[in-house]
């Protein structure tokens, strides 16, 4: 018998909770998984709510192969469309995950203002510390 879309999307939502406490080092309770997707490209972001502040910390390998897996997992057969935008938040030691479709959400159109508003949302008027540049950017000037 062939495994229900929600038996896998399950299990799958879980190994994504696990990988993001592997990622903040820890405690689970805080943690906010913004994720846009796309044919081709993920733009997958990892935030902690630390009290005072909100860490924005890199993502892993095995998270974005999880990402890629559960977005995947959507087939598009039937009508059904994959989800653009993912919110998974965790608190109290409960996860929630929310969706933005195609119809609601143009992610082709880049904007990071759609983060922002959702970081909002969740964390109000915290300041966000992101990580440093790593040592090979470097800025374009007009």
């Amino acid at each position: 018998m062939a495994k229900d879309k929600f038996d896998v999307l399950g299990a799958l939502f879980n190994e994504i909770g696990v990988e993001l406490v592997n990622i903040v080092d820890g405690d689970p309770d805080g943690i906010f998984l913004y994720v846009e997707i796309g044919d081709r490209w993920i733009s997958p972001n990892v935030f902690k709510d630390d009290g005072h502040h909100v860490r924005n910390l890199d993502d892993s390998e095995k998270l974005t192969d999880l990402l890629w897996e559960a977005w995947y997992a959507e087939s598009e057969e039937g009508g059904i469309k994959r989800w653009s935008v993912m919110e998974y938040d965790i608190k109290d030691g409960k996860f929630d995950v929310r969706f933005k479709y195609p119809e609601e959400v143009d992610v082709e159109d880049f904007g990071v203002d759609r983060r922002e508003a959702a970081l909002r949302a969740r964390f109000g008027d915290k300041p966000v510390i992101y990580p440093p540049m790593p040592s090979t950017a470097f800025e374009l000037k007009p």
